[in-house]
């Protein structure tokens, strides 16, 4: 009787735990007290990996997150307050989801298949063009989600906005991963969430990155936008109905920045956005970080640079490259210090041309590729969201805040969680971000400001009809406005026949555009 009553006795201890863990309130007791026990361990974790104590950045991580907004008051800026809802709180998640660390690893370290875009969901599709100087940059277009019974968010949440709006002009969204070309998760969510609410989103690829094959031996630098520049054109000439938007991703805000400065009003954007940005490249590459986040990312540029190793070594010091310890040592070697190909030759490597080395100063390298070097020329209003517990950029002290105070297209709103690109919120889906809601939220309100300026224009009748048709060109109708020629302050050298390539095997002339200005007088 007794061996029988104790041989039960695991199994009726495992029933009653369960029958015990069906109530919420037993759960909610569990949780809270395991709670402060995995907070301890995971602060003992922290120390042995050498990572920011999280204390630093929260005591009990369980702090009901704040939002900041700093920007310059104006009428666009007015608007956008007081319509963009997800700008005026941050539900973001609680600990251990809100931890900084984890958000990182889950979201840069942890590894993506080749296959992810279908685990996510999505079907992409890519073209390759061949740009100017013989280069080669991909789009990779989301062209649908897998599971057809996503539907846009209008029809979960009666009564908000659904951007896109599902017409037969859906806007575009051109994403720009990070400076590294890794295609993270949340990169992945956002393709995801923009076209469950009727956005058509596209990712740009660097020459090099993201499996894009490299024509010419050369990468591009931290901040120079010609490539980008092309892209967005290409974008434009395939689809002149629609409204162009940008999004970029950690450090690839310094190509996207830069673009913004340097083509300022011949800017084919209607808005811009950037998660956790970097907007001093030089100190972002001076300023160390912690060491495991360091060594993760140079392994993983030294493999992207491995591929090419053979083609780099007519133009870079590879063995050098290969051997350095630190991403700033790695951008000196790669861009400061190149041999290039002799001016008086103008045709490729195979006639045996002569290479001549160029010495060229770290500071005039940033002189060139800063991403805020021509902020005051940006005519597109930009969203920069931020966190105060991110460990890869610099302390939040070194935000550029005269830029948000004094420039009426600079709008900042800071956090205090989120980590680097994270910004995740609770409930049940581990990849809700409130930062991709937010940012979509903002095109949506920014493309209603417009229409509502240009019903103001025919009603009040202060402007001409071209102000009015090139107000409507950037809401995305069908009037057309000339616009002068995109001018880029850098000069490129040109090889080979202009010509664009898609991924159908289909050869595009490459062909001058056009481009039109726009009085903004929003700004007002």
């Amino acid at each position: 009787m007794w061996e029988f009553f104790f041989c039960l006795m695991p199994s009726m201890f495992l029933f009653s735990i369960a029958i015990l863990f069906r109530s919420r309130w037993i759960c909610h007791l569990v949780e809270e007290g395991t709670r402060p026990l995995l907070w301890h361990i995971w602060i003992i974790i922290c120390s042995i990996l050498k990572l920011p104590h999280p204390s630093v950045f929260y005591a009990t991580g369980d702090q009901e997150p704040k939002i900041k907004l700093i920007y310059k008051p104006t009428v666009l800026a007015n608007y956008i307050i007081q319509n963009c809802k997800a700008l005026a709180c941050a539900p973001l998640a609680r600990w251990p989801k809100a931890d900084p660390h984890l958000q990182i690893f889950f979201n840069f370290i942890w590894p993506i298949e080749e296959g992810a875009q279908t685990d996510c969901g999505i079907t992409f599709t890519r073209d390759h063009l061949l740009i100017q100087d013989g280069g080669i940059i991909a789009l990779d277009w989301a062209i649908r989600l897998i599971d057809q019974n996503s539907q846009a968010k209008r029809d979960h949440y009666p009564g908000e906005r659904a951007p896109g709006c599902h017409t037969s002009t859906p806007p575009i969204i051109i994403l720009i991963p990070n400076a590294l070309g890794k295609i993270t998760q949340n990169l992945l969510s956002l393709c995801r969430l923009a076209l469950q609410q009727g956005f058509y989103p596209v990712v740009f690829h660097r020459r090099g990155h993201g499996g894009c094959p490299l024509a010419t031996p050369r990468y591009q630098e931290f901040g120079d936008p010609s490539d980008l520049v092309q892209a967005v054109l290409y974008i434009q000439s395939h689809h002149p109905s629609s409204v162009l938007f940008a999004v970029s991703e950690g450090s690839g805000s310094g190509l996207l920045l830069s673009y913004l400065g340097e083509c300022g009003s011949s800017s084919y954007l209607v808005a811009a956005a950037c998660i956790s940005p970097v907007f001093h490249g030089q100190l972002f590459f001076e300023t160390p970080f912690p060491k495991l986040y360091h060594e993760a990312a140079l392994l993983y540029r030294k493999l992207q640079l491995s591929r090419y190793a053979t083609a780099l070594s007519t133009v870079m010091d590879t063995e050098k490259i290969f051997s350095c310890h630190s991403l700033q040592d790695m951008e000196k070697l790669m861009f400061c210090s190149v041999r290039l190909l002799d001016t008086s030759q103008k045709d490729t490597l195979e006639q045996g041309v002569e290479l001549r080395s160029v010495q060229t100063n770290w500071a005039s390298y940033w002189e060139r590729n800063e991403p805020l070097r021509d902020a005051d020329e940006v005519a597109v209003p930009v969203l920069c969201l931020c966190s105060t517990d991110d460990p890869l950029l610099p302390p939040a002290s070194t935000l550029p805040m005269s830029i948000f105070h004094n420039n009426p297209y600079f709008f900042l709103a800071l956090t205090s969680q989120g980590s680097h690109c994270g910004f995740l919120q609770e409930g049940p889906q581990t990849a809700a971000s409130w930062s991709h809601n937010a940012v979509l939220e903002y095109f949506q309100v920014v493309t209603e400001f417009f229409k509502v300026e240009e019903r103001k224009c025919f009603m009040e009748g202060f402007v001409g009809w071209d102000i009015v048709q090139g107000l409507r060109q950037k809401t995305g109708a069908m009037a057309h406005r000339r616009r002068r020629p995109t001018m880029l302050r850098r000069e490129r050298p040109v090889l080979g026949s202009q010509r664009q390539l898609s991924s159908h095997s289909r050869l595009v002339t490459f062909e001058e555009h056009e481009t039109f200005t726009w009085n903004r007088s929003y700004t007002r």
